[in-house]
């Protein structure tokens, strides 16, 4: 009987912005191990965009972002230094082809990149908000189309990568037109990544945060966005079990690595 392999995770920042309304924004990527083989959930901002900013990404887009580049926060970066190989990144989980998630899969050429149908097809349009050269090693692409399955009462896709660790693409429509949300299964338990189905966790408590005005802007669709926040926030009333977390609250983010 083949016994599969325990995962660790490992909770990484790739990405660090100033904003108005929080001085440090995170990008909260997931990094899963089993036994000699890695996955990456988004991969923050790369390498080469760290270290040639203007040219990869332009002037205009990173003062309205308000990114701040560091090498050392990239993922090829934390992976060498907990003593890990970049190469045994087999596959790389994208919730949406915004750059401050892919800039890094240039660093993973030999990755296989799993997506959703709808938020490639957004890429593949002409959609101004996607920067192309994330995609310019011309990666292997896997996408995944509408399912009957089921998570929690949301659709759920099967996400099918050279781990055991069962993961599902989750549609949270609205940021992008295909944007999804990840859920996986460790040691029993569910792990929520909602990407940027919120900027802030407060966003869930205070419909009238500030932050909400940058979300609409942000939105390819404001209305599928909203409905994707009410799912979330049903979801956390009903399943408090399940661990929850966005990609930009640091907040969050230092919830899970404080013990670390």
């Amino acid at each position: 009987m083949t016994v599969k392999a325990t995962p660790k995770l490992y909770h990484l920042n790739c990405v660090r912005i100033v904003s108005p309304f929080r001085e440090n924004v995170c990008g909260h990527c997931l990094l899963v191990k089993e036994d000699n083989k890695m996955i990456l959930i988004d991969t923050g901002i790369g390498l080469s965009d760290s270290l040639y900013p203007e040219e990869r990404i332009g002037k205009e887009l990173i003062e309205i972002t308000g990114y701040r580049f560091d090498e050392n926060l990239t993922a090829i970066r934390q992976i060498q230094q907990l003593g890990l190989s970049p190469e045994l990144i087999h596959d790389c989980v994208i919730s949406h082809l915004d750059n401050d998630h892919i800039g890094g899969l240039p660093d993973f050429p030999n990755a296989t990149v799993h997506i959703g149908r709808e938020e490639y097809e957004n890429f593949l349009s002409g959609n101004a908000r996607y920067l192309k050269s994330p995609l310019d090693h011309n990666p292997t692409i896997r996408t995944y189309g509408n399912s009957t399955q089921q998570w929690f009462g949301f659709e759920a896709r099967k996400v099918n990568t050279s781990l055991d660790t069962e993961i599902y693409f989750i549609p949270l429509f609205g940021h992008t037109l295909g944007h999804c949300g990840v859920a996986l299964k460790v040691d029993g338990k569910w792990i929520f990544y909602v990407a940027d189905a919120y900027y802030l966790r407060e966003e869930l408590n205070y419909p009238e945060h500030p932050v909400h005005a940058l979300a609409e802007a942000r939105a390819d669709n404001n209305k599928m966005r909203i409905k994707s926040l009410n799912k979330i926030r049903d979801l956390i009333s009903q399943h408090p079990e399940i661990k929850i977390f966005g990609y930009h609250d640091i907040n969050e983010f230092k919830s899970f690595t404080k013990n670390n």
